[in-house]
């Protein structure tokens, strides 16, 4: 055992998928890098304890089950095709500028179809002196439309990242599982290895 309790130092490498279930298997395509990490903070909604009465005292309680909640992500900036994605944007229209230059347009409309995904990313903790990386995967999630914060420059740069929220809640699979946690890694390079894999990530 350990001399020292895990700490968590680091977040990196948020991963999404299209979420899929049939016949109570879920199933994942379409995975990709998101961004670059920045911040993930989960917020897990949960039931209210079910207590026993007996002698005049509590005697058992049931616990409280997860019921839903919320995660939120701050990343440096989606990646284009990472955004359609979540997003579930239409195919892009093309506008012609110029004499023969076009552009492709995304429109954020009626026609956008917001799939439910997986959502997965790396962990870094430090436990007496050990630096290790677990794989966590949300295994049913739903982006919320993304805004948009940005500030003109000053005299110097103002990074400027972005906040994505999502809605959690348990898979369709037999035991309804809403989170996954792969054993700590010594590599964040073989963390993202087992993340990918259970995100379906095939690249």
């Amino acid at each position: 055992m350990a001399a020292a309790g895990k700490v968590c130092t680091g977040f990196s490498k948020p991963y999404v998928a299209i979420y899929s279930a049939s016949g109570g298997t879920v199933t994942y395509t379409s995975g990709q890098i998101l961004a670059r990490g920045v911040e993930v903070s989960i917020e897990p909604e949960v039931g209210d304890d079910n207590t026993f009465y007996a002698d005049n005292v509590a005697a058992e309680v049931a616990p409280g089950v997860f019921t839903g909640g919320t995660v939120t992500l701050t990343v440096d900036g989606l990646f284009s095709a990472a955004e359609k994605l979540i997003m579930g944007l239409p195919a892009e229209k093309t506008i012609t500028v110029g004499q023969d230059e076009t552009v492709s347009v995304a429109e954020y409309g009626d026609d956008m179809d917001i799939p439910y995904m997986g959502l997965g990313f790396v962990v870094r903790y430090q436990s007496d002196g050990v630096v290790t990386y677990a794989p966590v995967v949300l295994t049913k999630v739903r982006f919320q439309t993304a805004g948009l914060s940005a500030a003109t420059q000053q005299g110097e740069i103002d990074w400027q990242n972005q906040e994505l929220t999502a809605s959690m809640m348990r898979d369709d699979s037999a035991n309804h599982v809403w989170k996954k946690v792969a054993e700590d890694q010594a590599t964040e390079a073989a963390a993202e290895e087992a993340l990918k894999v259970m995100l379906g990530v095939s690249a």
